[in-house]
């Protein structure tokens, strides 16, 4: 996720607590941003003339004119759009969801008030428009092992400043900062840290990347996310993806989708397997792993969301890819509450494409100390029991935390639903 546009500057009101916003400046081919210390981009495989230092432009720029770039209102966007379909040149369906996304994402953004809404969105959304019409012209594959493209275009900076205008800063918090700041000493020092948590919505890397921005900026830029096929094959998730750190499996959840693609969605996991074994050879990484295998979904009778349990045998994979790279290696449980930026559908589906229900809402992440397998099972002789109990452990962790965070967001009460276990604050205050 990263550089197209980026969301203009916030009204002397939320100037305070939103972390540094961006300066929205006009030109004649496009509603172009400036990025303090970020070059723009240029596809390397076309790349013409190179901008001035400092220049975010659109991807469009540098591949040939965009009808986008003359999108001077919310009218002249949505016709462009439907300008290309008749044209051929953007499948109907992928042309629907933007329109559809278009409208939940201006009416989210429009809960923050801020005076520069409009703006905001016109610029943000023409970025992702431009990046999926690019994309359609010329597919990107996600290899095994994906690492963030941060130039000539900055795709993560692009999701970073695409979702923050959705969160509410004044009703968010981040649990147990002083453990981030152990986990930065740790990889400093060559260690491998494995963060072990729940899931919540596609924005899961940039709310991270969001919350510890201020305080953990190493972190925010260089986790490595475990994701899923969809993320990397959903023509409106891919600009996000492509702006974060992946290694790209197939989840559990959709491996008998299409019996005949088993064998090569099986493969292809082993491969990604094989990948990560090497980065965490090297040392210094950390990677994030919902162990669930999918998104957090609500009861269905009680309407209620809560971590889905995890899979101890994706824990145990985890865990022993990490003692086995030669390097120490730390597990941690991470606690995500954020579905309501951009929940998931009540049910898992099995289609590419779909619906995004969006809106702006205070979130929440939290770490607890790290786990120990040892500690955990040393006086347990049964293996598989072993295995069930470390998971067990880590799961209710990340449960303790996630009602924490639920009180704090959901229930004001703030920092005072600090604990023993839990120390809230908000970083960028």
């Amino acid at each position: 996720m990263q550089a197209p546009p980026l969301a203009a500057s916030a009204s002397p009101a939320w100037t305070a607590i939103l972390p540094a916003p961006a300066r929205l400046c006009c030109s004649r081919r496009a509603a172009a941003l400036r990025l303090e210390s970020k070059a723009a981009w240029r596809p390397p495989a076309r790349g013409p003339r190179m901008p001035a230092k400092g220049a975010v432009v659109l991807a469009s720029e540098v591949v040939g004119p965009s009808p986008l770039l003359d999108a001077r209102n919310e009218q002249d966007l949505i016709l462009h759009i439907r300008k290309e379909v008749e044209k051929g040149k953007l499948p109907a369906d992928v042309a629907a969801n933007l329109e559809e996304l278009y409208y939940n994402y201006k009416n989210a953004v429009l809960q923050s008030r801020d005076p520069n809404t409009h703006e905001i969105v016109l610029s943000n959304m023409v970025a992702l428009f431009d990046c999926v019409l690019l994309d359609v012209e010329n597919p990107f594959t996600f290899p095994p092992y994906h690492r963030a493209v941060r130039e000539p275009f900055d795709y993560y900076m692009f999701g970073q400043n695409y979702i923050r205008p959705l969160v509410d800063y004044r009703n968010s918090y981040v649990g147990n900062i002083s453990i981030f700041q152990d986990m930065e000493q740790k990889l400093r020092q060559g260690h491998n840290v494995v963060l072990m948590s729940n899931h919540q919505t596609e924005a899961d890397p940039a709310i991270i990347a969001l919350l510890l921005e201020r305080s953990n900026p190493w972190i925010s830029e260089n986790i490595v996310y475990v994701a899923g096929d969809r993320v990397v094959t959903d023509p409106l998730c891919k600009p996000f993806s492509m702006g974060r750190n992946l290694i790209c499996v197939y989840s559990k959840k959709h491996m008998n989708d299409f019996p005949e693609l088993i064998d090569m969605k099986r493969r292809a996991n082993t491969r990604s397997l094989k990948e990560m074994a090497l980065l965490l050879r090297g040392g210094s990484q950390i990677i994030w792993i919902a162990p669930s295998g999918g998104r957090d979904r609500p009861d269905p009778l009680t309407g209620e969301w809560h971590p889905a349990p995890f899979d101890a045998s994706a824990v145990d994979n985890m865990r022993r890819l990490l003692e086995h790279s030669g390097v120490p290696g730390h597990i941690y449980p991470l606690s995500l509450l954020c579905y309501e930026v951009m929940p998931p559908p009540q049910k898992v589906e099995k289609e590419i494409g779909e619906q995004r229900v969006i809106s702006f809402h205070g979130v929440g992440l939290s770490v607890a100390e790290e786990i120990k397998y040892s500690d955990i099972t040393g006086h347990i002789q049964d293996v598989d029991e072993c295995r069930e109990k470390f998971s067990e452990t880590l799961y209710n962790l990340v449960v303790d935390q996630y009602n924490a965070l639920k009180s704090t967001i959901f229930r004001g009460h703030g920092a005072a639903s600090s604990n023993s276990a839990i120390s809230l604050s908000q970083p960028w205050r």
